[in-house]
């Protein structure tokens, strides 16, 4: 009887920027296109700021959103920054990437700020911070945006267990 087992599901073919990230001597991973066909581009913590600097450099110059998303209980967080490139080299359309880095959940949970190089990633580092606990080490204000200071959990993360009620300390 031939095995039933389906065939491994192929590799993404390399987009055109992480092709021109491993000749620049970076080693992203290639992930699956967004449905949108937005090449998407994994990247390892430590290395965020550089692939960030070289895709600025090329003229990603605008964050349109920076964020995060839970996989799933047990599974990675993984916070992202979307940017784009306003005018293309073909100077008639835009051209957007998408940097991703994932993070074990029981892991170390930190990574460098992109503040210093897109100041639009403010609040909303911030804000990732607040409902997921990844921490953006260099961040010049990392302190809760949305929750009070003394909130304890991250609601987004889908493991979170909302507590039944909070009680507020010296509210006037």
């Amino acid at each position: 009887m031939a095995d039933s087992a389906a065939p491994a599901p192929a590799a993404p073919s390399p987009g055109p920027l992480h092709q021109w990230l491993l000749a620049q001597g970076f080693g992203p991973t290639q992930l699956e296109p967004d449905h949108l066909g937005v090449e998407r581009i994994g990247v390892e913590p430590l290395a965020l700021p550089l692939v960030a600097t070289a895709l600025k450099t090329r003229g990603f110059d605008y964050l349109q959103v920076q964020g995060a998303y839970d996989e799933g209980p047990g599974k990675n967080l993984v916070s992202f920054y979307h940017l784009v490139q306003v005018a293309s080299s073909d100077g008639r359309s835009t051209e957007e990437v998408r940097l991703e880095v994932s993070l074990a959940r029981d892991g170390e949970l930190t990574i460098p700020s992109l503040y210093p190089l897109y100041r639009g990633a403010d609040w909303q580092e911030r804000e990732c911070f607040d409902m997921f606990g990844i921490h953006y080490s260099g961040h010049p204000h990392p302190k809760r945006l949305l929750m009070p200071e003394d909130w304890v959990g991250y609601p987004l993360r889908k493991d979170y267990v909302q507590p039944d009620f909070y009680e507020m300390q010296d509210a006037h």
